[in-house]
């Protein structure tokens, strides 16, 4: 079970369950109580038998374990050896409720289960015949007799109280054996709280508890295995055989109750890194009514009627004169077998009469009434609640489950209901006229003048009624946060634990569930070193981000920048991250300038998951390095045009870089001159998407042109907001003590570190770097380089140079290098200037090679040797050279020039010289003496590679 399943089975199998149960009570509320009697089990669990036996069939289950079956018992037939005995399948017709009490008499009490076939729901409740109490009519000297009916209810109540106590203990200690040791505990003292000591004995061998762990398939499955930690569970305890010490006349049957229920375990890691647990538990089935009872026998069908009749008299009551007749309200009592029930209240001149659909009719006298309270929140949207503070003579004329340890009852009137105006315009009035002859007043409360036990009845009132004020379609999350106690406060606490087992630190537990911070703690991260992290792809100008933060704010403190050296190593080193900070812990002891505040930007590596160093400053082995850093926030830069490999085909990392519960910002460096480019409004509603928390700030190449966005880039607590703080143990659990994996890069990445200690040619180098945009390959992007990063010379200058060269954006950076410290090396001594210069190449599946002879062709190269000339090599332009040069050279006989063309004795005319040949020839002859001295000058010249030393 986990939160997506914990909803599925709420919204889906917890709703069809109850319609079930829906199903099985209208069976009763339909019909008249002397049809009720005529009930026999088969027609009373026709709905759980067919709901029971289609699922079987659809979900291709053979059977079922004797517990996960559904059963309908009435009265004397709910034995040990009837329950046993029972089949499903083959449901009595001959057992009714009018036979199946002791002797043949009207049974008391019935014994219910339901049972999801695919699903883990169970839950069994025990239903009575008959009332608990007689209307007020004026004659109260009524005693407090304990009949049949009360006994069991009494006994059912012991029992529901054991089940809860029962699977308080479980999800605490998750001991079957000390569960079951609390529920038979609070079973016998709940027994003699009820002056039932007689029965202890009795029933102490004839009680039993289980609790059983069911999968989403209804299977059962041993505690014992480790899979049961995270499956729902049912606990149910059932007491067979109840004597009749009483009357004697034999065995008045069983109760049973059953609840499914859910527990979450969250670990929590304590200041003195011990491990403690912290559990709660809701119970998925609390929606269905615990009591449930029905008028069924004439005497009791007789009085109910009787006290009806009062609305109807013309002379005066024992309830006085009415006020208002028969509007729609809800009573309540803080008993555990109550919960909000509707009815038709009246209000008289001297008390209340309150009829319920079920058990009749309650009438309450003002003279056994103690106090009276009306609570309504001084606005219309509130529950309105009348609150009766009784005397205990009442009790007769209360039902059961109305009975409570505070002796109040809760009236509940829903806002611009008929009886919320009648109370206001017909009753208020008159009550507050006649509390000074009765002496009892009632008094308008405000909320801090009710009890804890008061409130907590008002607030499930007003769930209730705001859960009727949704359309139906949308009341499903409503009504369960209403029906099921503390589902919320369990739905947080559940989405930490199941994400696994790694502790929470006992400091950001209260943050988790959004509880108020000790300002001991805030004042504590007030003194710490803060740490901004800024992230982000090769190319996302994170750099001119940092330098831009670092100039605007540089009067304000002293400044220290991270940022790790592109030859060190391929990815973030967290080693070489905490070494550098315990030598900025050790300089800070050290230095006797320390009035200003220090603040640490760092600037993570390519294609880091921005959590790496996040856990790099929580897992630091020194404890005295975690006090001093704390991180305020980490912010991603994003440039579109360079956030996708191919199409929609993102650089790995990129959205991990941008992740909920650590980013808080996030900072686009490109196309921000054009806020509706459909690249920018993509990507920004994918980042959306993945951080739906994160701000978002435009800064054309790292310069934020906002106040207000440079003091989120740098505030010193974002990062431990409850949000983040919550989202990151969801996301990320184990991130405190820095055991999340953050998983590889994919597609790999590779990175090519190359030194050389030549001279680069400045016009070669760059005409190569703006080659390559188009030298990129489609998936799977072999051989494509995508970054160059490095240092080195160019012929032109004896300067260091940093370059920077993104492929996709086709921008090269040249800068003079800074001097300034360095990082340390991987072997934690100071980081020496290397006399060598390096480039590294960023891309996929690259040859260190091929990288090598990209470079030669950026330097000078070795002149290849030339060609001797031959006759047929010679270019037209050569010849025509020759035939300017020579071409007034003296002719042979027989021929002479006119000026244009050659013509000789018998007229024929060429362009050329007659001894053209000639003059080729000794051209030819020339050039190829100069040749030959060239190349031997040439090759007594010594080449030297780029990569020699």
């Amino acid at each position: 079970m986990d939160p997506v399943a914990l909803e599925i089975l709420l919204t889906e199998g917890l709703v069809t369950f109850e319609k079930q149960w829906a199903s099985f009570y209208s069976n009763f509320d339909i019909e008249s109580h002397s049809y009720i009697m005529e009930l026999s089990e088969a027609q009373a669990g026709e709905p759980f038998r067919s709901y029971f036996t289609h699922g079987l069939i659809s979900s291709h289950i053979a059977g079922k374990c004797k517990s996960r079956q559904p059963f309908v018992l009435f009265g004397c037939h709910s034995t040990r050896e009837d329950l046993n005995s029972y089949c499903f399948t083959f449901p009595s017709e001959g057992h009714q409720v009018r036979n199946t009490g002791i002797g043949g008499a009207t049974a008391k009490h019935m014994l219910v289960q339901c049972v999801a076939p695919k699903g883990p729901l169970a839950c069994a409740r025990t239903c009575f015949f008959g009332t608990t109490h007689i209307p007020y009519l004026g004659n109260d000297n009524e005693q407090y007799k304990k009949t049949e009916l009360m006994i069991l209810s009494q006994i059912y109540e012991a029992t529901v109280q054991a089940v809860l106590a029962g699977i308080k203990c479980y999800s605490c200690t998750f001991s079957t054996t000390k569960a079951k040791d609390m529920a038979d505990q609070t079973f016998q003292s709940s027994l003699d709280c009820c002056s039932l000591a007689q029965f202890k004995n009795a029933l102490r061998s004839k009680t039993t508890f289980y609790i059983q762990a069911v999968n989403n398939e209804g299977r059962t499955v041993p505690l014992e295995n480790e899979d049961s930690r995270s499956l729902v569970k049912t606990a149910c305890m059932t007491v067979y055989d109840i004597p009749d010490l009483l009357g004697g006349r034999g065995v008045l049957g069983s109760v049973v109750f059953s609840e499914s229920f859910l527990e979450s375990c969250i670990f929590v890691k304590e200041q003195d890194d011990s491990v403690s647990t912290d559990s709660c538990f809701t119970i998925l089935t609390a929606s269905i009514p615990i009591y449930v009872s029905w008028l069924v026998e004439d005497n009791d069908v007789k009085l109910s009627e009787k006290a009806q009749q009062l609305l109807k008299d013309k002379e005066e009551t024992c309830l006085g004169s009415p006020l208002s007749v028969g509007e729609t309200a809800f009573i309540y009592s803080s008993n555990i077998l109550a919960w909000p029930e509707e009815g038709k209240i009246s209000f008289f001149s001297e008390g209340i009469l309150f009829v319920h659909p079920h058990y009749g009719c309650v009438t309450i006298y003002k003279n056994l009434i103690n106090a009276l309270k009306f609570y309504d929140g001084d606005s219309p949207s509130v529950v309105a609640v009348l609150l009766i503070e009784y005397k205990r003579p009442l009790l007769p004329h209360l039902p059961f489950q109305l009975h409570s340890t505070s002796n109040c009852l809760a009236f509940a009137l829903l806002p611009k209901s008929k009886s919320y105006k009648a109370f206001f315009s017909q009753v208020l009035a008159s009550w507050k006229q006649q509390s000074d002859d009765s002496g009892i007043v009632l008094k308008m409360v405000r909320s801090e003048q009710l009890s804890e036990e008061q409130r907590n009845m008002h607030a499930k009132l007003q769930k209730l009624c705001e859960n009727h004020s949704i359309p139906v379609g949308e009341r499903w999350c409503q009504a369960a946060s209403a029906e099921l106690p503390q589902l919320e406060t369990f739905m947080k606490h559940f989405e930490v634990s199941s994400v696994g087992k790694e502790p929470v630190k006992r400091t950001h537990f209260p943050a988790l569930f959004h509880h108020p911070s000790l300002p001991a703690n805030i004042h504590e991260e007030s003194e710490k070193v803060v740490i901004t992290i800024i992230t982000g792809l090769p190319g996302s100008h994170k750099d001119s981000l940092c330098n831009f933060l670092v100039n605007l704010n540089k009067e304000h403190g002293r400044w220290a920048i991270y940022r790790q050296a592109p030859d060190d190593c391929d990815y973030f080193s967290a080693v070489n991250f905490q070494r550098y900070l315990s030598s900025v812990l050790e300089t800070q002891r050290q230095s006797a300038y320390t009035c200003k505040r220090l603040r640490l930007l760092v600037i993570t590596p390519g294609y880091t998951d921005a959590i790496d160093a996040v856990q790099a400053v929580q897992a630091h082995p020194d404890p005295d390095v975690q006090s001093t850093f704390s991180v305020g926030a980490v912010t991603a830069c994003v440039d579109p045009l360079s956030s996708y490999m191919e199409h929609r085909f993102l650089f790995p990392k990129f959205l991990e870089q941008c992740s909920q519960g650590v980013v808080s910002s996030v900072v686009f460096t490109g196309l921000t001159g054009e806020h509706r480019h459909p690249l920018l409004l993509q990507l920004q509603q994918l980042i959306r998407a993945a951080n739906p928390t994160a701000a978002f700030i435009l800064a054309e190449k790292g310069a934020v042109t906002r106040n207000e966005d440079v003091e989120m880039i740098l505030s010193g607590s974002s990062f431990t907001e409850p949000r983040l703080l919550r989202s990151r143990y969801l996301m990320y659990p184990g991130w405190s003590d820095g055991k999340f994996s953050s998983g590889p890069v994919c597609p790999s990445m590779t990175q090519i570190t190359v030194r050389f200690s030549r001279s680069l040619e400045k016009p070669r180098f760059m005409t190569r770097c703006k080659a390559l945009k188009s030298s990129l390959k489609p998936n799977p992007f072999t051989e494509n380089v995508y970054n160059i990063q490095g240092r080195i010379r160019f012929s032109d200058s004896e300067k260091v140079v940093e370059v920077s060269h993104h492929t996709l954006t086709n921008s090269l950076s040249l800068l003079p290098v800074q001097e300034g410290p360095s990082p340390p090396s991987q072997n934690g001594g100071a980081r020496q200037e290397p006399s060598d210069c390096f480039i590294m190449f960023d891309g996929i599946c690259l040859s260190e090679e091929a990288l090598r002879d990209w470079l030669r062709q950026c330097a000078n190269q070795k002149p290849p040797k030339k060609a001797l000339k031959r006759h047929e090599t010679l270019t037209m332009q050569e010849i025509k050279s020759i035939h300017v040069k020579r071409h007034l050279e003296p002719l042979p006989a027989g021929y002479f020039y006119n000026g244009t063309q050659f013509i000789n004795y018998f007229g024929e005319k060429m362009d050329f010289h007659p001894l053209m040949e000639q003059f080729i020839s000794e051209y030819v002859e020339e050039a190829n003496r100069e040749i030959e001295q060239y190349n031997l000058e040439l090759e007594q010249q010594r080449h030297v590679d780029l990569f020699e030393p």
